[in-house]
């Protein structure tokens, strides 16, 4: 990829598992959070260094304690040094 992306969740509204993709054009740290509506984190979905390329990580609805999330509405996170971009997705039971 040539610029950095932050695609929306597949499938949105979503139960029990989403899928969110990404794009960076060069290797580096990037770190991809799920929060609530509160700002409160409730996983973090990576935090680590990733090569350039299209990116693909699973959220399966569960929070960091492996606790089931409620149904709501929730914001995905990606940061790298040079890009930060955030989406809303919904959980429904």
């Amino acid at each position: 990829p040539e610029t950095y992306a932050l695609h929306q969740n597949y499938p949105n509204p979503f139960n029990p598992t989403t899928n969110i993709r990404f794009d960076m054009p060069d290797a580096g740290f990037a770190s991809l959070r799920i929060y609530d509506v509160l700002g409160r984190e409730v996983v973090t979905l990576m935090h680590e260094e990733i090569p350039a390329g299209k990116h693909a990580y699973s959220w399966n609805g569960k929070d960091m304690y492996g606790r089931i999330a409620a149904t709501g509405i929730y914001f995905y996170r990606l940061e790298t040094a040079d890009f930060t971009k955030t989406h809303k997705m919904l959980l429904v039971k």
